[in-house]
């Protein structure tokens, strides 16, 4: 019998102090920030471990304990023109903390002197303000309420403040997470003093991340397995690729030696440049495709990008509806374009449509509404293809063709709409809190957007594509 991968496989590994708080133990967090923290690690450079914090009640970061938080990292594809597929066994994560089962033991945290980094990926739906929220009422439901109560008790100890790094796509992170934080604070009426160490005695850095991470290699296990010699269901898969742009000082290039190390990684005092073209022309692609894929029966990116209709459809989405909103220079944006459609042709990773559609209407909302928005005020007109996405994202969430995976909230709007067609698209294009506005005033959305549902549900996804493509 093959063993479970743990610490008595690899009896030499050190134990090493944590320095960093992280909210979130997922594939992206593990393939991304615990790899790096390796990466500095085997430089000698930090000599440092992440205490995760599940950010969910209903997460399951705690079972990665069971193998002592050991897993391994599989990194497949083409980087600077070379093959890379290696796998390596990381030993960055010190334990996992439910602070919905052991409130306590998160509390603790803010006694730990060591800990000098707070990072987070709760997804795009993770940094928001939830008014009403009541400090008794712990553990909280948000990430900022947390982090608030986390700093205050750090505060009330006389302890030094954290470097935070919000690994969120969403614009402006870390001084988003900065003002719910305060706001929180004067909710609770925590005072003057604590908001003025918020502001003055951490430092809230706005980060973009890049790199495509798959997750568990399902239909490669078995081999896996068998060539590593142990168990290891928490396994992750990505990329070669990585670039991590933090908006922050330029100490932090001293303080946090990635750089040093080899990685891909900036420090910068504006990451917008860097952000617009990520979030629009690799993220957005990404989460256009995922409703029509689905809908046309496919299952992964790979089977998109081979797929004659649907891989036509990103590089047009790209090319024709994407890049003329965007504000580098054509010819470098063309350039980062075609790098993109290579990683997505990554032929030794498998990225599953159903993972990337997770959360998949703040996803939208970030990455292509401002798109679709800026298109027709500068044309005149809205982009149809990415109207096509929109339509079949709404179908996609109406729960009879695909599962859908988001939070009860989004989930309770679309039920409630849907309950008559006729109105649907009027009623979920004011759902305000989905989308940050009423959509109903962008000229002419709500009427295509009708027909494009019509269209996908009387002819189907190629159909319909190829009438617009």
């Amino acid at each position: 019998m093959t063993p479970r991968l743990s610490r008595s496989l690899f009896p030499d590994l050190p134990a090493l102090p944590e320095r960093m708080i992280q909210f979130g133990g997922g594939n992206f967090m593990r393939a991304f920030v615990n790899w790096q923290m390796q990466q500095m690690n085997l430089k000698g450079l930090f000599n440092g471990s992440a205490v995760v914090v599940q950010p969910t009640p209903h997460g399951k970061s705690t079972a990665l304990m069971e193998q002592d938080g050991l897993y391994t990292v599989l990194l497949k594809g083409r980087l600077q023109g070379q093959l890379v597929n290696s796998s390596e066994v990381i030993d960055t994560v010190s334990r996992v903390i439910n602070p919905y089962t052991d409130y306590e033991a998160y509390l603790k945290l803010a006694k730990q002197d060591e800990l000098e980094f707070i990072t987070s990926n709760t997804t795009e739906a993770g940094i928001v303000y939830e008014a009403g929220l009541r400090r008794e009422d712990a553990p909280h439901s948000s990430f900022p309420a947390k982090l608030t109560e986390l700093l205050y008790r750090r505060f009330q100890l006389g302890k030094a403040g954290f470097i935070i790094l919000p690994c969120e796509l969403i614009e402006d992170s870390g001084e988003k997470l900065r003002r719910f934080v305060l706001q929180h604070a004067a909710d609770w009426q925590l005072g003057d003093a604590f908001a003025t160490w918020v502001t003055e005695a951490n430092t809230f850095c706005s980060c973009l991340v890049d790199r495509i991470v798959p997750g568990y290699p399902r239909d490669q296990a078995d081999d896996l397995e068998q060539k590593l010699g142990y168990e290891d269901p928490f396994m992750v898969s990505a990329e070669p690729y990585h670039l991590w742009v933090i908006e922050g000082p330029a100490w932090l290039r001293e303080k946090l030696p990635l750089a040093e190390a080899g990685l891909n990684v900036i420090v910068t005092d504006d990451l917008s440049p860097y952000r617009e073209r990520k979030v629009h022309l690799l993220n957005g692609p990404h989460t256009a495709m995922v409703p029509l894929g689905l809908l046309a029966g496919l299952e992964t990116v790979e089977d998109i990008m081979k797929d004659s209709d649907l891989g036509r459809f990103v590089e047009e989405l790209m090319e024709d509806e994407i890049l003329p909103v965007l504000k580098l220079p054509r010819a470098e944006l063309l350039e980062y374009a075609a790098a993109i459609r290579e990683r997505f042709n990554n032929p030794l990773i498998r990225h599953e449509l159903a993972s990337i559609s997770l959360n998949s209407i703040s996803k939208f909302t970030a990455r292509l509404l401002p798109v679709l928005i800026r298109y027709q005020q500068a044309q005149g007109k809205l982009p149809r293809l990415l109207v096509l996405s929109f339509a079949a994202l709404l179908l996609t969430y109406r729960g009879d063709q695909v599962a859908r995976r988001d939070g009860p909230e989004v989930l309770e709007a679309f039920d409630r709409n849907w309950i008559d067609p006729e109105s649907f698209v009027t009623g979920i294009l004011k759902e305000e809190r989905l989308w940050g506005m009423d959509l109903t005033a962008v000229p002419g959305l709500e009427t295509l957007l009708g027909e494009h549902i019509g269209l996908l549900e009387r002819d189907g996804v190629r159909a319909s594509l190829h009438q617009l493509t």
